[in-house]
């Protein structure tokens, strides 16, 4: 039997929202002193800049669920580190290569993994909240397609990066001369989608108030 779209009890704290917003700042401000390619910064911390105004404009009127405000703080440090160092160089990408005898720094890995793994909750409470769409297969499987569709716009955005800035996005492309680079990000992606919903389904859907749902 359908269920009417769930509604999150509750939404994040005001303490623990000051909290997720000052430790993304403070990452955010120690990224951008002296980062190694000022230009990849920029590109990767763009979607963070844009994401915590949003976030703090719609969170009266439309909370997210606490988890997957954790979530999306957890993806801001993810992307900011990367862009640090850029996802090529970071030292714990060296620090998996070295210790697992790896052929190149994979940080990049997760954060294409991570692509999907955040974006699976957002997707997933967007469509619960805000359609007719109710739990089961058909939410499964549209989640991951969003979330393919995702990662294929960000590999867009890639390809346009260098065809506009030719060896200048180098650094952001973090290829590292790897030919299925590109595939490599859209299946890492579609691991996270399907690890979160396996993974966080049930905890997602208590914070949504679904009991008996």
């Amino acid at each position: 039997m359908k269920t009417a779209p769930a509604v999150p009890a509750t939404g994040l704290p005001h303490r623990e929202a000051l909290f997720l917003i000052g430790a993304v700042g403070a990452v955010l401000v120690w990224s951008g002193i002296a980062p190694h390619d000022r230009l990849t910064w920029f590109m990767e911390i763009i979607w963070v800049l844009a994401a915590i105004p949003l976030l703090i404009a719609t969170r009266a009127r439309f909370p997210l669920t606490r988890l997957l405000y954790w979530l999306i703080a957890i993806h801001c440090v993810i992307l900011i580190y990367g862009g640090k160092y850029t996802y090529a160089l970071t030292p714990l990408g060296d620090l998996w290569r070295d210790w697992f005898d790896l052929t190149r720094n994979n940080y990049d890995r997760l954060g294409h993994f991570a692509q999907g793994f955040i974006p699976a909750i957002l997707a997933r409470e967007l469509l619960l909240r805000r359609t007719p769409l109710v739990r089961g297969g058909w939410l499964f499987y549209l989640v991951c397609a969003a979330c393919l569709s995702f990662s294929a716009f960000f590999e867009f955005i890639e390809w346009w990066a260098a065809v506009i800035m030719g060896g200048a996005a180098d650094a952001y492309l973090a290829t590292q001369g790897d030919i299925w680079d590109t595939q490599w990000d859209m299946f890492c992606a579609l691991l996270g989608a399907i690890a979160a919903q396996v993974l966080l389904m049930r905890m997602h859907d208590r914070q949504l108030g679904s009991a008996g749902a």
